[in-house]
């Protein structure tokens, strides 16, 4: 049996196997023509339900709503403690790099270097991190304003910028004129009630209409193009697509498809989502950008910037019943303005410059077109035309920001831009919230009480007039700097940074001035590190050793400690440290110091000090120069005949058959450590600022600029040497004038190779090498360290080789000294350096110990704050915590976690310090301020500091070292202090420019305008207050 073939039924079956030969073929069945008519029918229903249905879901929206609302909840994020694993930071979009959200897998690892740690981040649900690796945008309610919010140690507010500065805070503020001429030009059924799910990112009907006017296009068919974007697509477009532009298909996909999630999120009905996408729409559409303001976004920032136009009077005019004439004309201007700015956004930057006539026969057609469509009526209508936009003049009407100028706000701002690495104007429209370590109400009281001062009967009362202090007409003219820190376990944080002045330089960071006498504390703390280190050296010797130690007869240091040891049972170093206190030193002004390449005499503050012997202690007490002088002659010493890099010893044997080799092995292994020391300096600055670093150490003169822009510049022409000599000596007066035959002979007299490099170098005063490196630097200005030290090997042997040229012993000598002196103070410059000595190069000059070198307060203020912390250099911390993109799927928070800090002296020597200065409060230059801060029971907090006064001048000098006149160019008066066991600071009167001459004040002026705020600092200071900030660990929150 098998299966069977379909027959003709009117036949005789016959069984197969009674049939003889070979089978016939069976007839091919005629297909049936129903069954083709059936197929169509079936396509042609489910063509009609699909159709249905589609226009159903485009009416209704109401299968998508469902899905995708569905979809959206798994989209989610939630803070945890700790750095995040799962986050994906968005694009380039603008207002993604605007707000910082783009830019925070830069700004984290910046921050986690700085000593911050990320105390708290976002993690994405997988669904999201999924969703985002595909490149959507992540679904979350923007902000419609946000910007840069700093608070202060107490959690109040101390800055906050919003920006956009104006905007329409809900959609019910916005006028409805506005709302429904927006719809009408951009999206006119978004707002449809009878659609309570519509999808705001598809309005079906101009979507067909752009789709097939790209196809027309394609096919080079006649008509205009349309666009398809909605509202909706457009704020993903500008927001978050790279650089706010459609480049193509997928693109814009991309936008639909993250604008429909978005609407989504929060379920399946939109009306309020499509609402918000009107109100953001106006407050954030982009509207190109201005010269001195920058990027303008929204209506608000669009009328003020390009109309100069008032956005609340507008929007009263436009939700007014005006009916008479001028009412009338208000308000068609200010539907003109706002109706102008909503079609330029195609194209801002050209309708609001060069196409502003384009700009208004658009305006004018949009506006008949909303009459005809009754948008709005007749006379309104007519009002409208009848008005004409005046453009902002720029030049009468700038916008340029106003310029913080409160320094503690100053500070904190400059700190955060320099820790992200962004200028103030990208910082303050950053999405982010800090917590500066400022105490506000302090700050504040701090502030209105030195700008008091500049009234005489206030000035009178607080005890300011008097001998070296003001008179009544000149107390507006000073200028007052106040900083106060508090020390904290983990820091030395600002409470306190602020002055008199309305202006944005801060004295206090910002300045290199010649601070006086303040810098006897840096030359007695260093005197007493090297006592410690001597220490250490002999103390464990005996008696018998110590008398057969080698101590070269210059170095005073040395001989005194050795001595000591052999005289003294007790080695303790408290003991040793307070016996070099009691050193003396003469203070005569009758001899002259051979320093920084020629004879110097020093004079003391009071004539009657010019006898004296006094002790180290003696005289920072009273701040007497001359025994300071000497004491730093003996640091130079010490450095070049004892220290550990000591460059004496090869000079001692001419006849010395190894001198030529060791010279040589001296020569490279010194140079290299010089040029080091140099390059350190140069590396990270670019070619000007290198420039500047280097004549900075200079003190010019004609010679020395002329040997100086030979060597570097040799091929310069003689009217480029000339602009760069003249330049440089602005100011100066000098003992003969620089003609232009003068210039041509210093031109043609230091041209390349009179002179080699050693004498090119002590023609101008300044190491040989640092020369060097500052002409292969201008010609490789991106060499590397191991290209320099390549370079110079020839270089580096012929600046020790000139020492040994001369044929007249005294002639070889001076040089020798000099050499010595600049190599000695790049050594106690690094000394300085490990205390906070702000600046790149010492001035080598004996000078420097009475302030020639210039110092910052900020800087003394950090060296006695390490004085006051046992010698342990604690970080200053001015910003505590960041809090970035909060309530966002990027929000981040990172905490200040510093170092413990760095013991850069030994306890001993912060002790004997400590009581050094605490007599200069008790009995010294800052008696006046004696007793002035007590605690509640009336004990006196413990107190110390030091004065100075620093009488900035240019001089001009004739044979011998004659002054020929002398000019002030600024006037200054610092007291650097410490309160209490915690606190520290410095107060700072300052006059600048000529004025200054008319000034004799001295550091009596600072000590009484800090005792005058002895009742506005008093209740701050007391032990256990933390100065009224909220603890750490909360503030932190």
């Amino acid at each position: 049996m098998g299966a069977l073939w379909q027959t003709d039924s009117s036949k005789t079956v016959v069984p197969t196997e009674q049939v003889d030969g070979e089978a016939p073929l069976p007839e091919k069945p005629r297909r049936s023509r129903h069954g083709w008519k059936a197929f169509w029918l079936l396509l042609l229903i489910i063509a009609i339900v699909v159709g249905l249905a589609a226009s159903k879901e485009m009416r209704t929206s109401r299968f998508q709503a469902r899905e995708v609302s569905k979809f959206a909840k798994t989209l989610s994020y939630e803070l945890k403690p700790g750095p995040s694993d799962a986050i994906h930071y968005p694009g380039a979009g603008p207002f993604d790099l605007r707000l910082g959200y783009s830019s925070l897998d830069e700004f984290l690892p910046r921050l986690l270097k700085r000593d911050y740690v990320i105390s708290a981040q976002t993690r994405f649900s997988p669904a999201l991190m999924n969703y985002s690796n595909k490149g959507f945008f992540v679904p979350y309610s923007e902000k419609i304003q946000a910007g840069l919010s700093i608070t202060d140690c107490k959690a109040a507010p101390l800055y906050q910028f919003n920006y956009p500065q104006q905007l329409y805070s809900s959609f019910e503020s916005i006028p409805p004129v506005v709302i429904n001429s927006l719809l009408f030009v951009e999206n006119r059924f978004l707002l449809d009630p009878r659609q309570p799910m519509a999808n705001p990112a598809v309005d079906w009907p101009r979507f067909g209409m752009a789709a097939y006017t790209q196809v027309a296009k394609l096919l080079h068919l006649p008509g205009q193009s349309a666009g398809g974007s909605t509202l909706a697509t457009q704020l993903e477009k500008y927001r978050h697509s790279p650089d706010g532009l459609t480049v193509s298909g997928g693109e814009k996909i991309r936008q639909m498809i993250s604008a429909s999630v978005r609407a989504y999120q929060d379920g399946p009905e939109t009306l309020k989502v499509r609402q918000n996408v009107v109100r953001d729409y106006l407050n954030s559409v982009p509207l190109s950008a201005v010269p001195g303001h920058g990027e303008v976004h929204g209506m608000a920032e669009g009328l003020r910037v390009w109309y100069g136009v008032d956005f609340s009077k507008a929007n009263e005019s436009l939700n007014s019943d005006a009916t008479d004439p001028k009412s009338l004309a208000e308000k068609g201007l200010a539907l003109r303005e706002m109706l102008s700015l909503m079609i330029a956004q195609r194209r801002p930057s050209h309708y609001l410059t060069k196409g502003r006539d384009e700009l208004a026969d658009l305006t004018d057609s949009h506006i008949r077109l909303l009459a005809q469509n009754n948008v709005i009526d007749a006379p309104f209508a007519a009002a409208a035309l009848a008005s004409k936009v005046t453009y902002r003049d720029w030049a009468l009407q700038p916008t340029i920001q106003p310029i913080e100028t409160n320094k503690g706000i100053s500070v904190a701002r400059s700190r955060l831009a320099g820790l992200l690495n962004r200028p103030l104007y990208d910082l303050d429209r950053l999405d982010l919230s800090a917590t500066s370590t400022l105490q506000g109400d302090l700050q504040t009281q701090a502030t209105a009480y030195l700008k008091k001062l500049a009234d005489p009967v206030y000035a009178a009362q607080i005890g300011l007039m008097g001998e070296r202090l003001l008179t009544p007409t000149s107390t507006t003219q000073v200028r007052y700097s106040f900083t106060l820190f508090e020390l904290t376990p983990d820091g030395s944080r600002v409470r306190v940074q602020t002055d008199s002045t309305d202006q944005p330089f801060d004295i206090n960071e910002g300045s290199k001035l010649e601070l006086g006498s303040t810098a006897k504390m840096r030359v007695l703390t260093t005197y007493l590190q090297i006592i410690s280190e001597l220490h250490d050296k002999y103390a464990g010797m005996t008696v018998p050793e110590l008398k057969k130690v080698d101590v070269p007869e210059q170095d005073h240091i040395s001989r005194w400690v050795v001595d000591y040891m052999i005289q003294n049972k007790d080695r303790n170093l408290s003991t040793l440290l307070g016996a070099a206190l009691d050193r003396k030193y003469s203070a005569s002004p009758g001899e002259a110091f051979f320093t920084g390449g020629g004879l110097h005499v020093f004079h003391n503050f009071r004539k009657e000090d010019n006898g004296r012997m006094p002790t180290l202690r003696d005289a920072i007490r009273e701040s007497i120069n001359l025994p300071f002088i000497r004491l730093m002659r003996d640091l130079v010493r010490y450095t070049t005949y004892s220290g550990p890099n000591n460059s004496a010893e090869l000079l001692k044997d001419d006849r010395d058959p190894r001198r030529q080799e060791y010279l040589a092995e001296f020569a490279d292994r010194e140079g290299t450590s010089f040029l080091l020391k140099f390059w350190k300096r140069y590396k990270n600055k670019d070619t000007q600022e290198r420039l500047e670093t280097f004549l900075d150490s200079m003190r010019p003169t004609p010679i020395r600029m002329a040997a100086v822009h030979r060597y570097l510049l040799p091929h310069a022409s003689q009217e480029s040497f000339n602009n760069f000599v003249r330049s440089h000596l602005t100011g100066a007066k000098l003992t003969e004038k620089l003609t232009d035959d003068r210039l041509v002979r210093l031109y043609d007299a230091y041209g390349p190779g009179t002179y080699d490099l050693p004498d090119q170098g002590f023609i101008a005063k300044v190491h040989p090498l640092d020369l060097w490196l500052m002409g292969y630097l201008l010609n490789h200005p991106d060499a590397k360290w191991s290209e320099i030290v390549k370079a110079s090997q020839f270089e580096r042997q012929e600046v020790y080789s000139w020492l040994f040229k001369s044929k007249h012993k005294g002639a070889r000598d001076g040089r020798i000294r000099t050499m010595l002196e600049i190599e000695a103070f790049l050594d106690i410059h690094q000394r300085w350096q490990k205390v906070g000595y702000p600046f790149d190069h010492l001035v080598p000059s004996l000078a420097t110990a009475i302030g020639s070198s210039g110092d910052r307060p900020a800087a003394l203020a950090e060296l006695i704050g390490t004085i006051l912390n046992d010698g342990v250099r604690m970080p200053t911390l001015r910003i505590d915590s960041l809090h970035f993109a909060a309530n966002t799927p990027y929000e981040t928070k990172l905490n200040n976690d510093p170092d413990v800090g760095k013991r850069v002296m030994p306890s001993e020597v912060a002790t004997a310090m400590r009581g050094a200065l605490s007599q200069v409060v008790d009995a010294g230059t800052a008696k006046r301020v004696s007793g002035s801060f007590v605690t509640p029971d009336g004990k006196p907090l413990a107190m110390g500091g030091k004065t100075g006064t620093g009488d900035n001048r240019i001089e001009a000098f004739g044979s011998g070292g004659r002054i020929l006149s002398s000019k002030s160019i600024n006037r200054t008066a610092t007291f650097v202090f410490y309160i209490g066991d915690t606190h520290f600071g410095t107060l700072t009167a300052f006059v600048p420019g000529a004025s200054a001459e008319a000034f004799k004040f001295t550091s009596a002026l600072p000590v009484q305008v800090l005792k005058g705020m002895a009742p506005i600092l008093t209740p701050y200071l007391q032990p256990g207050s933390h100065t009224m900030c909220l603890p750490l660990e909360l503030s932190r929150r």
